[in-house]
């Protein structure tokens, strides 16, 4: 059976990098899928991005939905996938670029009936020099995430282990914890039993989040070496340093109350809350990088500002999905 693949972007002033993602469909062309559909999701941008992407995309099954505001990767995700009818879905940043094969080659493999019960793949992604990203991570434990907060992942690896597999060559083809956002290839009915991505996440740890409740399903995640595409890392966020690590701090900490037991929870979420900013301070300033600084100072200001919500938000869909015992 002919594979189909509806395509989801989520767009965020992203520049010439989504007119240059839509021409390279161009490289997909001879794989043996259907594209139903592209759908940019765009997160109120305020750049050219989206008048650049008209011609390129003017030969493609494109759809355009415009937020009037950001509403983050997660919720638009959702957005663009919502009414899907093909049989995968492909999360794609508009920082990569397509090579061909790699849409035939996942479509392929979860088609295999050997593989049924896998439900995402991830596929290697290269950089400018050729060179593959290490694009696949491992599930945290606390210890991991405290280090990974006092950059002690850089300096003793084997007591507190990065997240990215970064001693990992990515050349074979085996399951793995999580894949990388960036080329996130997903059968359609496990995105659906999923109830889609968790949308408390505004920005990163919502791939680990959708990996992490398939696996609690029964379902796994590979990592496909016979397929590549290209990937410019931190292609649309470099330019908001400061912003850029709220939100990851953030989605730290709603991952570490989803997933942990609290009093495990407070110590990851107290090292990042009081020792990380310390940490990242000597380092950068060490590293001769004092200028910014500012942008971690403001980050971690962000973060303390929005703990409280946080927490309430946490609370109120902890009780919603495991309500108190009625009285007998």
């Amino acid at each position: 059976m002919r594979p189909s693949i509806h395509v989801v972007i989520v767009n965020w002033n992203s520049g010439d990098q989504l007119a240059e993602c839509l021409r390279s469909f161009s490289e997909v062309a001879a794989d043996a899928v259907d594209i139903l559909k592209i759908t940019i999701v765009d997160n109120a941008s305020v750049d050219s991005s989206l008048a650049q992407a008209s011609a390129p995309g003017s030969l493609l099954p494109l759809t355009l939905v415009r937020n009037a505001e950001n509403r983050g990767f997660a919720a638009a995700c959702n957005q663009g996938a919502a009414g899907a009818a093909a049989e995968f879905l492909l999360f794609l940043n508009p920082d990569t670029r397509l090579m061909r094969g790699c849409l035939e080659e996942p479509s392929r493999y979860l088609q295999d009936s050997a593989n049924q019960r896998v439900g995402i793949v991830g596929i290697p992604l290269i950089d400018d020099d050729g060179a593959v990203a290490r694009n696949c991570a491992r599930r945290p434990s606390a210890l991991a995430l405290i280090g990974h907060s006092l950059g002690l992942d850089r300096l003793i690896p084997r007591l507190f282990p990065p997240h990215f597999m970064v001693e990992w060559d990515h050349a074979q083809t085996r399951t793995v914890d999580q894949v990388m956002g960036a080329f996130c290839f997903i059968r359609r009915s496990l995105f659906l039993e999923l109830g889609g991505f968790d949308e408390r996440f505004f920005v990163y740890y919502e791939d680990l989040d959708l990996a992490e409740r398939a696996r609690a399903r029964g379902w796994s995640s590979v990592f496909l070496s016979t397929a590549r595409a290209f990937h410019r890392s931190g292609g649309t966020t470099q330019a908001i340093r400061g912003r850029r690590l709220f939100y990851f701090s953030r989605s730290r900490i709603l991952y570490v109350l989803k997933y942990f037991p609290p009093a495990v929870a407070a110590g990851v979420i107290a090292a990042s809350l009081v020792f990380e900013p310390l940490a990242r301070t000597v380092h950068t300033i060490a590293s001769g990088r004092p200028a910014e600084v500012k942008e971690i100072g403001h980050g971690f200001a962000l973060l303390w500002c929005e703990l409280p919500r946080i927490v309430r938000t946490h609370l109120r869909l902890a009780h919603a999905e495991h309500p108190a015992p009625h009285a007998v």
